[in-house]
């Protein structure tokens, strides 16, 4: 439980991780959440320690490195990578620099974990799992952050799924929504400029969505069609580049080059249907990720704002009393919650990353391939290309390559 020492086999203190962290913002500071929490949570073969955090603003990557518990603090990732005390390397930055980033961590030697998307095209993605798969022949790891399969509830849906309790899947659909970009004085910041986030709701919300439709059915989508649209295709410009609001009394503008929102049917390859959309538009929505599997003999659906539920309809008991029922997901015999609280006390969002650092430090520790490797980032980063290239020619079929066997 909480506080209790990490111990081997022998009796001994686990042996220390060093944990090297490039990137203090938001999914920084959800990775830090993640790594401090997990030894004090789970039994873990290795000792996750916090050695040092990246930024390129000395003062602002020193106070993160305080908040939340790093050891030291570099300006320059090349200098972290290469640090004798870190063996992992965390890539929290915007998608422009994942590709650079975790290759050279992976040639340093190091096993790296890498947030979603892999990154910002299928060439880069592409060089990041020859690059991992090179470094697995050394024992390193490499997996990417989808950090919503980590939660206990969606990883109980993939184990009902995989158990044939739906039988044949036939559709399955999945809406991720927002609503921060509503206000068209909202300023134009990295995640709205292509060359730093290489597309908008499509990659930071439409990747998530890919991922968990072909993780819960258990194969790929091999092809979609699509639309996507900008809505606000001008923004104010930033006071600064950290103050994250628009100049005072500035009539500076800059152009939108990401779409603002998504919407797309696949096939799998099985020949279900899927459906999804993804948007920073949708008035009211925060962040509003659902979704719903039907097979012939049953459905799972899921909504993140209730996540510590599952909605399971067994289609093969009798009509009259079947439909669809409440899986309260916190009892001990549920995905992770081995660990936690008693039956009925609900985790949170948070949680997902410390499960996520739990996966990876025993996938170092076992030299196991971890899950979502660089390749399943690699197969998503395909499925946004062909959505992107089906919108680009309006909604025209566009073949998925098939993943690499």
């Amino acid at each position: 439980m909480a506080g209790r020492e990490q111990r081997d086999g022998d009796g001994g203190a686990a042996p220390a991780l060093g944990v090297g962290m490039v990137g203090y913002a938001f999914m920084g500071a959800a990775h830090s959440q993640g790594w401090r929490t997990a030894g004090r949570v789970f039994d873990l073969p290795l000792r996750p320690v916090l050695a040092a955090v990246g930024g390129r603003d000395a003062a602002a990557v020193r106070a993160a490195a305080a908040r939340h518990g790093w050891a030291a603090a570099e300006t320059d990732w090349r200098a972290l990578v290469t640090r004798d005390d870190v063996q992992l390397v965390d890539v929290c930055t915007p998608g422009d620099s994942h590709a650079e980033i975790a290759v050279a961590a992976l040639a340093a030697g190091k096993h790296v974990l890498c947030e979603k998307p892999l990154a910002n095209s299928v060439a880069e993605a592409e060089a990041m799992v020859a690059a991992a798969e090179s470094a697995a022949e050394r024992g390193q790891v490499a997996m990417v952050g989808f950090n919503y399969r980590r939660v206990p509830a969606i990883a109980y849906a993939r184990r009902l799924i995989a158990e044939n309790r739906l039988g044949v899947l036939r559709h399955v659909r999945v809406t991720y929504l927002q609503d921060w970009l509503v206000d068209p004085g909202f300023p134009l910041t990295w995640r709205l400029e292509r060359e730093h986030a290489g597309s908008g709701a499509l990659g930071d919300l439409g990747a998530h969505a890919v991922d968990l439709a072909q993780y819960l059915a258990g194969e790929p989508l091999v092809g979609v069609s699509a639309l996507t649209e900008t809505f606000v295709r001008e923004r104010p410009l930033l006071a600064g580049a950290t103050t994250g609001r628009a100049a005072a009394g500035s009539n500076r503008r800059g152009r939108v080059t990401v779409d603002d929102a998504a919407l797309f049917t696949g096939r799998l390859a099985s020949g279900a249907l899927a459906s999804f959309e993804a948007s920073r538009m949708a008035a009211g929505r925060k962040n509003a990720l659902r979704l719903e599997i039907n097979g012939d003999r049953g459905s799972l659906a899921f909504d993140l704002e209730r996540l510590n539920e599952l909605s399971f309809h067994d289609h093969t008991e009798p009509a009259p009393s079947a439909g669809f029922r409440r899986i309260l997901v916190t009892e001990p015999g549920h995905p992770y919650l081995e660990a936690w609280w008693p039956p009925g006390h609900a985790l949170g969002y948070e949680h997902t990353f410390v499960h996520q650092a739990r996966d990876i430090v025993h996938a170092i520790a076992g030299n196991t391939a971890p899950a979502p490797s660089f390749a399943d980032g690699l197969q998503v980063q395909r499925v946004l290309a062909a959505v992107a290239e089906s919108a680009e020619r309006n909604a025209v079929y566009t073949r998925v390559p098939a993943p690499a066997v």
